[in-house]
């Protein structure tokens, strides 16, 4: 199948978004206590750079990223290819079981690793690959804002205690800090059982966000923007609107909450439209952004900046993993040990150099060889056998 350039360039700019979110985790910069983040020379600015984070990139970075991968597994299991290839899949299965074990592993070393809940919840895809736009989209946003609070009566009963956050933030960093791989390594498996129960709601975060891209798919409107740019238009005003919108009602809420008479907001219904908010807002903000894009890429202006993000986009599975070796030889304790001490600042500075390195990296491989490697690996499990890999001459990586 041709590349979408599209495509590969709005996962481009998802994986950057992953990046500098993934970096105030790597960097132990999230490990900080709020007096220990005074303590940085550049907290004043970095208290802007972390509220403007919270307020308009967290969550949205990774509500693209996973958009994608279920705009990815519409296209693997369209129902039309299903017919001329009956493999499809079972093809489709293998190919997420893979992804399971490579995220199985990246996660012994990195406990933020994302992939094993695309190989799991993407299998539970399969079933719905027949259900309609409409359904599926229904679904998704019943999944992202109504299940959790339905889960929340009788699952959060049944979870193990755990410690409070503060604790499990002062163990993690001491565990990254050290120069011992074995401390290392075991910190990091406590703290991926430590979030896997405190944020016990992730699978339907991420369950729905796959679901939309299913139906985001479906309608067809990434394949051929040009036919659907109402479509785009009226996602952007809706995702703008809406996520300032839930916003303002946040800010409501806070401003209720820290005056003397907090009302109605303290109430059970209050407390459950404060949720739906929450979770809404990050895909509503992740929603504009996606069809901000799109309208802009169909600009030449802009088309011939924004394709720059393409080949990262392409070797997305690869770059995605190579953050994660950079993050820990730059700032653990078994690496160079920097830590948080460059602020948030400097650590996103350097997130934005790593990136452009990067970039630069994906086009001078994408000019030599057809895929990236991690990418050229698991379609080699998927298949059962070894895809070219070189360019020939004659090749071209320029998008279709």
């Amino acid at each position: 199948m041709a590349r979408l350039p599209l495509l590969d360039a709005i996962r481009g700019m998802a994986l950057l978004g992953v990046l500098l979110i993934n970096l105030r985790s790597l960097s132990l910069y999230d490990f900080l206590a709020a007096d220990e983040r005074l303590q940085l020379p550049t907290a004043a600015f970095d208290a802007v750079l972390l509220a403007w984070m919270n307020a308009l990139y967290d969550g949205t970075a990774f509500t693209l990223f996973t958009l994608l991968f279920g705009i990815g597994f519409s296209i693997q299991l369209n129902a039309t290819n299903e017919r001329a290839d009956p493999q499809r899949v079972s093809r489709y299965v293998r190919r997420l079981l893979i992804l399971l074990g490579i995220g199985l592993l990246h996660g012994l070393i990195w406990w933020g690793d994302i992939l094993r809940y695309y190989a799991v919840l993407g299998l539970l895809l399969i079933p719905l690959r027949r259900w309609s736009a409409r359904s599926l989209t229904l679904l998704g946003l019943a999944v992202i804002l109504v299940s959790p609070m339905l889960l929340r009566a009788w699952l959060v009963p049944l979870l193990p205690p755990t410690m409070d956050s503060r604790t499990s933030a002062q163990l993690a960093a001491e565990a990254f800090a050290s120069t011992d791989p074995a401390t290392w390594l075991s910190g990091n498996l406590e703290r991926d059982l430590y979030m896997r129960i405190a944020v016990w709601m992730l699978p339907t975060y991420v369950f729905g966000r796959l679901i939309l891209g299913l139906a985001l798919g479906r309608t067809g409107a990434l394949l051929n923007p040009r036919q659907h740019l109402r479509l785009w238009r009226r996602l952007c005003w809706i995702g703008a609107v809406g996520a300032a919108v839930l916003s303002l009602l946040l800010w409501w809420r806070g401003l209720a909450l820290a005056g003397s008479e907090p009302g109605w907001w303290r109430s059970s219904t209050g407390t459950a439209l404060a949720r739906i908010c929450r979770a809404g807002f990050p895909l509503a903000l992740g929603m504009a952004y996606l069809a901000a894009f799109v309208l802009l890429f169909q600009r030449t202006s802009w088309r011939r900046w924004l394709v720059l993000l393409a080949a990262p986009g392409r070797m997305a599975l690869t770059l995605y993993l190579l953050q994660t070796v950079f993050g820990i030889a730059l700032f653990y304790g078994v690496g160079l040990g920097l830590g948080p001490r460059p602020g948030l600042a400097g650590i996103l500075a350097i997130g934005l150099l790593a990136f452009g390195l990067q970039t630069m990296l994906s086009h001078w491989w994408l000019r030599r060889y057809r895929q990236g490697p991690m990418e050229w690996i698991w379609r080699a499990l998927t298949w059962g056998r070894r895809p070219p890999f070189r360019r020939q001459n004659a090749d071209s990586p320029a998008h279709h």
